[in-house]
């Protein structure tokens, strides 16, 4: 509570009832501050295991097409090896040309993630742009 002297006679404080907002302005530079130096600490690169999930899984089709890429990094359509370059043919064979089909990808934990990369390449320049990723349920924690 400020205080101020009245120019008349009598020795009685006014209460002056402004707020003072100058540590608050402080306080919220001081945070300002330290939220600049700690976003650029919260994006570093850090391993994550990505195959395991706790996501409440998706409804599934009637009939799933699985594209799998193995530890040995072949390919298989279903449940059969496939070359790549027979890739795009033998999967519009098996969606019956339907472009809109989900396709599920699943890969084995030691592929390495440009890999995977190369693979959803593949299934872009086949012409199928819904791609889901399949992993393990995981328990929370």
């Amino acid at each position: 509570m400020a205080g101020r002297i009245k120019e008349g006679g009598s020795d009685d404080l006014e209460e002056n009832s402004e707020i003072n907002v100058t540590p608050f302005i402080d306080v919220m530079l001081v945070l300002l501050i330290i939220f600049m130096v700690a976003a650029p600490l919260a994006t570093v690169d850090i391993n994550v295991d990505l195959p395991s999930s706790v996501a409440k899984p998706a409804p599934r089709e009637d009939k799933p097409v699985f594209v799998t890429l193995k530890k040995d990094l072949a390919l298989s359509l279903g449940n059969g090896t496939v070359e790549r370059d027979d890739f795009a043919a033998d999967l519009d064979a098996i969606t019956q040309g339907n472009k809109e089909t989900r396709i599920l990808l699943r890969a084995d934990k030691a592929v390495g993630y440009g890999d995977v990369m190369e693979v959803m390449n593949l299934l872009r320049a086949a012409g199928y742009p819904r791609i889901a990723l399949v992993g393990l349920e995981g328990t929370p924690g």
